[in-house]
Parts: structure tokens; sequence; C-alpha cells
């Protein structure tokens, strides 16, 4: 067996965080009150990651990039109904059921995110682009963001860990560790993933201006101010 670097240290970063304040966001939601200050903390992080995790899906390490994963519906049907140890040759990062659990968190998370920039509670709590919509238009982000994204969420984070259940017990395939560790154990030559501090060093520049933009976004003034 060897091992093959395929999650660069950005990537893992970004997944671990991005569990960690979804955890978060629900958390505080749910206490409410003061609470809900860090709610918003989290979800602005959430948002400085997702816009990392889109550059990096562009620029970074090759099993990094969008485009290693970005599958056809012929390729889609074709790994369900293939065999395991060919599918495993063939996929060594995202394989096209996994892409498509990707794709989706990615946009169902960006859309709660965004929705909670215009939503409101009513009492005390509104996003920071509420000035600039109607009331009306408030109340349909509200609406979006407490009853459509943030169950969809819970849909597919539960997909989520049962495919890693199903993986683990049935395929005998553990896809935590390497999400821990970043390296896989395969049985042929893969052209690893860089992983460099050099690359490393970009990611941290792009998560800065990243950030940089979404407390720009937040901070705008009222229109006229």
């Amino acid at each position: 067996m060897k091992r093959v670097r395929v999650w660069d240290l950005p990537v893992r970063l970004f997944h671990w965080a991005l569990v960690v304040l979804i955890a978060v966001a629900v958390i505080t939601q749910k206490i409410g009150g003061n609470a809900m200050e860090w709610h918003f903390r989290a979800g602005y992080s959430i948002l400085a990651l997702l816009a990392f995790r889109i550059v990096w899906g562009l620029v970074g390490p090759r099993y990094a990039r969008f485009s290693s994963f970005l599958y056809g519906p012929s390729t889609i049907v074709g790994y369900v109904r293939g065999g395991k140890e060919a599918l495993k040759r063939k996929y060594l990062g995202h394989n096209p059921l996994g892409s498509l659990s990707v794709f989706a968190l990615l946009g169902v998370v960006l859309a709660q995110v965004v929705s909670g920039l215009y939503a409101n509670d009513d009492i005390a709590s509104e996003g920071p682009m509420v000035k600039f919509i109607s009331k009306d238009l408030s109340d349909k982000f509200t609406w979006f963001h407490k009853e459509v994204s943030v169950n969809l969420i819970y849909l597919l984070v539960a997909m989520h860990v049962l495919a890693i259940a199903f993986y683990y017990f049935r395929k005998r395939q553990n896809l935590v560790k390497p999400m821990l560790t970043g390296d896989h154990e395969v049985e042929f030559d893969a052209a690893p993933a860089n992983d460099s501090w050099t690359m490393r060093l970009l990611a941290v520049v792009i998560f800065a201006a990243c950030a940089a933009a979404v407390y720009w976004l937040v901070s705008l003034p009222p229109q006229g101010v």
C-alpha cells in the first residue's frame, strides 16, 4: 500500500472549521438572546470560509479543484452500478456521489448564510443587510432561512453521516481518516496533491482577503449615510 496526499491542509481545516461553525450557529440560535451575537459571528465566519472554498476550488491543488470532481450524469450512474474495486481505483478524491454531496452542501449552506444576512426575528436581531431591503422581503428571507435551507442542511448532514457509515461498515473504506491526515492508502500509483507550505501560505492570503471582504460587506452603512 502507498500513501498519497489527497486532501491538502487548507481543505482539511476548511472542512472541520465548517463543521464546528455550523454547530455553533445551530446551538446559539436555539439558545437565543445574547447568544445571537455569536450566531451572527458564526454566520460571518462561515461566509468567509465558503468564499475561500470557492476560490480554492479554482486555484487550489488537484483534488481540491472543482474540475477534479465535476461529473456528468452518465458517470454518476456508472459509479452507482459499478464494482467496488474498479471504482476505488478510478476515483481517488471525491467520487461521483461524494461530489454531489459536496456541491449540494456548499450551495445550501451558502443559501442559508446569505439569507441570514437579510433575515430578522421581529424582536431584537436582524441581519446586517436588512437595512437595504423592505420588511416584506426581509420576512421572506427569514422564512427561507428558518424553514427551508436550515432543514435542507439537516437532511444533507444526516445523509453525509450515513454515507460515511455505509462506506466504513459495508465497503471497508474509512472516509474520516483521510480528512484528518490528508492521506489515502492506495495500491496504485497516483499523483499527490501539492500541499507545500507555499500553497498553504497562498491559502492564508486568500482566506484573509475573503474575511476582509465579508467584514466590509456586513459593515456597509445604510444608503444615504
